[in-house]
């Protein structure tokens, strides 16, 4: 059984005047361990549940949460949702790509090819061809095509260490090397990546994401910091976290250009603005939230709190 959510409503201010954020927090049953999310168009929020192997399903109306196996041994990591509503996800104890259709809850996998297994799957990005490319921290990357079924995978350069992934609005595929210490852009003809090192080395790209004009934000772990790319000047600039020095873990870019990201050590979900160059910090109420990643819908950026058994989201 679910608890009544809690809702925490705080005052931001910012440079540009006084506006209101809500943050609602739904507890997930004991053990979920919610580690990626992705919001579905129809309300609902799609999550995965690690360490007990399915893939749930909360409706923030009703409160109804469904969890659907993905089969024995499974450790989800990452999740997000393909234009016809199905859910796909990064099946690390299956070493699968699976799909979850959003109807019937029907569960496809998608092996990786034999030569990479014990991949440790982490995020899956759809391109504009409808085509799911991964990443798994073992040190490999690869492609499904949902239309033939066929996995294509390949060995990353400087091995482990492939962690966020994403795609721009062209439809360019960039993902982040966390122990590789860079980031990469696949050609999507070849499989082959070309690597773009940090602005210094160590900074430890997590994850990735783009804006709407293509600009590539990362978040670096080892440093605390938030990095933007230009892939046409070939150029960076980084920020720092307000309060940290390390464990910048997640980044997204909501459909107003503005820039989120996870603070481990502070405990907090944290906003910056590239426009005004100001960050606003959402710290969590309970300790230990460990929000692994962040995906929204247009005036909402939602989370996991894998050590609370939590969902939390900003509204404004």
């Amino acid at each position: 059984m679910l608890r009544a959510p809690l809702i925490v409503l705080m005052l931001v201010l910012s440079l540009a005047g006084a506006r209101s954020a809500q943050v609602t927090y739904y507890d997930l049953p004991e053990g979920a361990y919610p580690h990626d999310v992705a919001p579905a168009s129809d309300g609902a929020v799609w999550y995965t549940g690690q360490s007990k192997g399915f893939l749930g399903r909360f409706d923030p109306k009703t409160g109804k949460n469904e969890q659907i196996p993905l089969g024995s041994g499974a450790a989800p990591h990452g999740v997000i949702v393909g234009p016809d509503g199905a859910a796909w996800v990064t099946e690390g104890g299956q070493n699968a790509i699976a799909r979850v259709d959003p109807t019937t809850r029907q569960v496809r996998l998608f092996p990786l090819p034999k030569q990479f297994a014990r991949a440790n799957l982490n995020t899956p990005t759809l391109d504009k061809n409808g085509n799911v490319w991964f990443t798994g921290q073992s040190g490999v990357y690869g492609r499904v095509d949902p239309k033939t079924g066929r996995v294509d995978a390949w060995a990353a350069p400087k091995g482990t260490g492939p962690y966020g992934i994403a795609t721009t609005p062209s439809g360019d595929v960039w993902y982040a090397s966390l122990a590789g210490d860079y980031i990469g852009h696949i050609d999507p003809a070849t499989g082959a990546v070309t690597v773009v090192d940090p602005p210094r080395p160590g900074v430890g790209p997590r994850r990735i994401w783009s804006d709407s004009k293509g600009t590539l934000w990362v978040s670096f772990w080892n440093s605390g910091q938030v990095g933007r790319y230009d892939p046409t000047a070939k150029t960076w600039k980084t920020w720092s976290l307000p309060k940290s020095k390390s464990g910048a873990y997640a980044v997204y870019v909501d459909d107003k250009d503005r820039v989120w990201l996870t603070d481990f050590t502070a405990n907090a979900i944290v906003q910056f603005d590239p426009a005004t160059e100001t960050f606003e910090s959402f710290p969590s109420n309970k300790r230990g939230a460990s929000v692994r990643q962040l995906l929204g819908r247009p005036g909402e950026v939602w989370g996991g709190e894998s050590g609370t058994d939590r969902l939390v989201v900003v509204r404004d």
